[in-house]
């Protein structure tokens, strides 16, 4: 799975460029932790900031507070939802 892999420093790469993270680099964000509160620590500011990113980004469009929810638990989860989103595939379907 190495195409997730480079979807996965793509999106750290994405985090960090879009939120202006300072001092952050993608070898720092771990794919399982979680990406708000005691994780990365991102709050809804953030979130926001994040989906109009990857809309633009991906060319997808990023609706519903529930799945976009599960779908920014983490890095990995996030990979996994966009992957699905990209290739056309329902990621609430999991």
């Amino acid at each position: 799975m190495s195409d997730n892999a480079a979807l996965r420093n793509k999106l750290k790469q994405l985090i960090i460029d879009s939120l202006n993270l300072e001092g952050m680099t993608p070898d720092v964000i771990e794919d399982d932790a979680p990406l708000f509160g005691e994780g990365l620590g991102l709050d809804s500011v953030d979130a926001l900031e994040l989906v109009v990113t990857l809309e633009k980004e991906f060319k997808i469009r990023i609706e519903g507070e529930e799945t976009t929810r599960e779908a920014f638990g983490s890095l990995q989860d996030l990979a996994a939802f966009v992957e699905g989103m990209v290739s056309g595939k329902d990621p609430s379907s999991n």
